[in-house]
């Protein structure tokens, strides 16, 4: 069981790292340095490991004079699945921790919290006071009074719930298409045309 618990917790750690490692070169622009660019998740990745690295050590002394008040051998094998063991404990309450939130967060309002399901329906209700302000608003934006703080769905959104539909495509502009294929990742786009890109968005 504590060879189990070491191995979820190792297994754990590398996908986390793996996932950060991949958003930082996924997301990376080159113009400015890695550390201007990602410094939150790097800080808070040394931290983990500095944190992490001081628990294993307190661990460790801990553990070594458990076993010497028993009369035990110190084995290394032990402690590590003890170290994991811990280390789970700790992620189980911490991810329960963040599941609630986040469940509680999507589901009741709390007025004044960022983290309230009704921030982004004030924020696209100024979004839209000003782009109608501005003359800018799309026509087809919702004109229910019960809908009138929404703003109109971007290209993307069109074109996610539209899947490959070549209708709803077609009303697409080449910007449009061009953001929507690189979303998708799609190979060449850069040198595609209008034409180009709704056929290799149309075959997806």
């Amino acid at each position: 069981m504590m060879a189990v618990a070491t191995v979820l917790a190792l297994s754990s750690l590398a996908f986390l790292i793996l996932v950060t490692v991949k958003s930082i070169l996924d997301e990376r622009t080159g113009e400015r340095s890695i550390w201007r660019e990602f410094g939150l998740g790097l800080s808070l990745m040394t931290l983990f490991f500095v944190t992490w690295v001081a628990h294993g050590i307190s661990e460790w002394q801990t553990f070594t004079d458990e076993q010497r008040d028993h009369g035990e051998q110190v084995e290394a094998g032990d402690f590590f699945s003890a170290f994991g063991q811990s280390t789970l404990e700790n992620w189980q309450s911490e991810f329960l921790q963040l599941f609630s939130f986040v469940v509680l967060a999507a589901m009741f309002i709390h007025k004044g919290s960022a983290e309230s399901k009704d921030s982004d329906e004030k924020l696209e209700a100024s979004l839209r006071r000003i782009e109608e302000q501005l003359g800018t608003l799309p026509g087809d934006a919702r004109s229910s009074e019960a809908e009138r703080w929404r703003l109109p769905d971007t290209a993307l959104k069109v074109a996610d719930r539209a899947s490959d539909t070549p209708n709803e495509l077609e009303a697409l502009s080449r910007d449009e298409l061009y953001e929507l294929a690189q979303q998708r990742e799609i190979p060449g786009r850069s040198d595609m045309t209008r034409e180009q890109l709704l056929r290799a968005l149309t075959r997806r």
